[in-house]
Parts: structure tokens; sequence; C-alpha cells
């Protein structure tokens, strides 16, 4: 049956969210009297070019690491240390960079976090050895941390009805088509090897781009804030860290060393660490202080369902695009361009149909979310049966079909899910659902990454890249099935 959230439902959990640490402050009602702040054209590129940066980083890389590990001596434990950082520091602070904004204020952190991210960037193109570069994608994704939950919460708190609706579905078409873009913008810019820069040039071009999101936030972003801002909450900060560390370290890194002995005891650590998290945010809840992440949130039915789906839809996307450019790459011996012009098919099905996408949720409701995994589904299945039956007459031409239906179905999902689970979040907590949001999707790329990206670079050498493609598609396409199952539990309709 259709779960709904229902007026009464919500009575039960806003109200307890608003009191948390609102103790003599003036009623929700009192705040609802405000003008809300209006995100103009101009403000909502800018804050979508912040959000566009730190997902398109995540995935540029992918195309230039075997040119990277060549210049730089850095081997795999390295090679896979320099992807796994940016992804584990970005993770790890996505919740606390929601909370900052709410505190100090969205618009301020969103220039900090585009100024930070251009040094850092800066940084990677001139980083001299190694460790250097590992060290500056650290920086990175930290500083990506800071600039991406204020463009969401920005847009939560500065539209509404429709045009925060259609700010919304943009915002997700945004993050999905810059996954897929990351991989052929990467591919390009290192085959142009621009003034003898080669790789280095994937990073320096993110320097110009993130000074000019820092000027046009101080022009077009309005300056929002929690009404009620909290504290930020160290020990759930901590204990945040401590897990996602715990589990995605050596999940990205085992493989590389041997799976060493320390890497099993940080796995054997992770669950008693996530355990602790949640009791120390329901007791910090309980006693009227605003957690790191609200639990209670978690009893609106449509946003529990949202973020659970979340999981496995991003993991299946994060492992296929890494597996991707490695077959094509390694197993097919194509070029970087080559490479990246397979995901165009996906990148073009996507972005269409993410932009007929809130106009579609308007009159459908979530059966949007559940046809575009379905399509998802069938495009997946189209790829397994075309690897496995024509492996070597496979190009970026012979893939495109499977490539265009599954792209299409991931277009269909991933905009309308994001709106989903932001539509519940009362306005002063934008910040910080904003940060659990990107959290989910950001642990959910490096989780994918980890175990289907781990599992393909272990299978390859004794089964073949094709077999070992085969199964890892495979197992993205039962992750899908999962995803179409809970989809059929989401509310009809989304706010």
């Amino acid at each position: 049956m259709t779960s709904q959230v229902t007026p009464a439902s919500r009575a039960n959990v806003l109200p307890r969210i608003t009191r948390l640490g609102t103790a003599g402050a003036p009623s929700p009602a009192s705040h609802t009297a405000r003008p809300t702040p209006r995100l103009s054209a101009l403000g909502l590129f800018t804050v979508l070019l912040g959000a566009f940066l730190p997902m398109l980083d995540f995935f540029i890389v992918n195309v230039a690491l075997p040119t990277i590990d060549r210049d730089l001596v850095a081997g795999p434990a390295t090679l896979e240390l320099f992807v796994a950082g940016y992804g584990i520091a970005y993770a790890v602070l996505l919740v606390l960079g929601g909370r900052l904004g709410d505190l100090f204020g969205r618009r301020r952190l969103f220039i900090a976090g585009s100024l930070a991210f251009g040094l850092a960037s800066l940084a990677c193109g001139l980083a001299p050895t190694a460790l250097t570069l590992v060290a500056a994608r650290v920086a990175q994704g930290a500083a990506a941390a800071l600039m991406l939950p204020q463009a969401l919460a920005t847009i939560q708190s500065a539209t509404e009805g429709e045009r925060k609706a259609r700010a919304m579905g943009i915002y997700g078409a945004v993050g999905g088509i810059s996954v897929v873009i990351g991989q052929v913008v990467g591919g390009v810019l290192l085959s142009a090897n621009l003034f003898g820069t080669g790789w280095r040039f994937i990073f320096l071009v993110n320097v110009p781009v993130a000074l000019v999101a820092a000027v046009l936030a101080l022009r077009s972003v309005p300056e929002t804030r929690s009404a009620n801002p909290a504290k930020v909450d160290l020990p759930g900060t901590a204990l945040l860290a401590a897990t996602l560390l715990s589990l995605l370290v050596p999940l990205m890194e085992g493989r590389a060393v041997g799976w060493a002995w320390w890497t099993w005891t940080l796995l054997a650590a992770f669950p008693f660490l996530a355990a602790a998290f949640v009791t120390v945010e329901r007791r910090a809840e309980a006693a009227g202080a605003i957690p790191l992440i609200p639990l209670s949130l978690l009893r609106i039915d449509g946003l529990r369902t949202g973020l659970t789906m979340a999981v496995p839809f991003f993991m299946g996307f994060g492992g296929f695009m890494l597996v991707m450019a490695v077959a094509l790459q390694q197993g097919l011996h194509e070029g970087p361009i080559a490479s990246g012009m397979a995901m165009v098919p996906m990148a073009v099905g996507f972005f269409a149909a993410s932009l007929a996408g809130p106009r579609l949720l308007t009159r459908y409701g979530s059966k949007v979310i559940l046809t575009g995994t379905v399509v998802q589904a069938v495009g997946l299945a189209v790829l397994t049966v075309t690897v496995l039956t024509d492996w070597s007459g496979l190009s970026p031409l012979v893939l495109l079909p499977g490539m265009a239906i599954a792209g299409t179905g991931q277009g269909l999902v991933m905009p309308p899910l994001i709106r989903l689970v932001l539509s519940e979040i009362p306005p002063a907590r934008a910040g910080v659902g904003g940060g659990i949001l990107a959290t989910t999707q950001q642990s959910s790329l490096a989780l994918g990454v980890a175990t289907l990206g781990t599992l393909f670079l272990s299978l390859s050498p004794s089964w073949g890249m094709r077999d070992a493609l085969t199964l890892v598609l495979a197992l993205q396409l039962a992750l899908t099935v999962l995803v179409v199952a809970l989809s059929t539990r989401l509310p009809r309709r989304v706010g």
C-alpha cells in the first residue's frame, strides 16, 4: 500500500523539530509572517554553479587516473587514496557544512566555500608529488562540503511554490548531469592538453569558475540563515565522521593495501560507531538540543523512504561511472575522449528526462519515479546483454541504446527523488536537510565506487574484463530492482 504523509503525521513530527533549541524564541507563525528572500534567476544560476563543481570533480578524474599514475609515479594504493580522499572528506563534512550555513549565513558560507574550492583546485593543479595531490584533494573535498549544502538550503529558503518546484527540478538535473558530464569533460581536457598542462588543467579550470561563483554570489544571492540557529553538535559531528570513515576508508583502500589488519578492524568498528551516533543524537534531541541530524525528521514517511531509496540508487550510479571508464580504457583500449563520449547518450537522455520531470511529477506524482526506475532497469539489462554478447565489437556506438535508456530512467528518478526528500523539511532546518540529503548521496556514490569498483578491479585480472563488467552490471540491475520495490511505497503526491 502506498504510504502518505498525512497532516496528522506531520503534526507529530514538525512541532517537535521546531521546538528544539527554541526556548524563548518567537513562534513559528511569527517567522512565516516575514517575507521570503527572493532568489533571482542569476542567483539560481550562481548556486547551481556551486552545486555543479563539487559533483563534477568527484568523477572528472576517472579518465585521468592512468595519466596521473605515469606522471607522478603514484601506484595503485595512492591512486585509490587520491579518489577516496576527496569523496571521504566531502561526505564526512557535508552535514556540518549545512549546520554552519544555518548558523552564520548561507551566502557567506557559499562564498567562503567557493574561494576555498578554487584555492584547493589550484593546489591540485600545481601538486609536485602524489602525496601532495592527495592532500590537496582532501582539502578540495572539505571545501566542497562547505559550499554544496548552501546551494540547496538557499533554494529551499529563498523560493516558494512553483518557483521552488522548478528550481528543485533543475537542481536535481544539474546534480545528475554533472556526474555524467564529468567524465566527458575530463576526457576532452586531458586529450586537448591545453598549454601543455596535461591532467593538471582538469583542476586548474576550476579556479576561475569558483572565483566567478563567489563574485556572482555577492551580487545576486540573498543572505538566509535559520531563524533559530543551533550550536555545532561536536559529539555528533565527531561520531558521524568516525562512522563514515570506518566504513569508507577500508572499502576504498582495502584492495590496494592487501586488506591489512587495520581495514578489518575499522569495518568491525563501524556498527558500534553507528549505534553510538544514533544514541547520542537521540539523547540530544530528547534533552531539547538540536543534534547534528534530528532523527525525528525520519518519522516523516516520504523523507525516510526517499533517503532509503537514495542509497542503492546512488551506489549503483557511482560504481557504474567508475567501472565503465576503466573497462573502456583498459579493457577496450579506448582513449580518454572515446571513453568520455560513451557517456554522452546517457547525459542526453538524463538531461531530457530531468527537464520534463517537474511537469510530469506535478501531473502523475511519484509514479514518475517508479516509471524511471523501471526504465533504468531496462537500460541496464540492455547494457548487460550487449557486453556479454558483443564484447569484441563493443564501442561507444554499440553501447548507445543501453546508455540512452538507462540515462533517461535516471533522469526521471533523480530530480523528483531530491524534491521528494526535501519537500517535507521545515525551512528553518533547510541547511540540515540539505546536508542530510547531500551526505546520503555522496556517501552512497563513494560506497558504490568502493564496493562495485573494488569488486570489478579485483575480478578483472582473473575473470577478464568482459565477465567482471557483466557481473557488476548485473549487480547494479539488482540494486535498481530494489529501488523499484521501494518506489512503490512513496507518497503519491510530492510537495
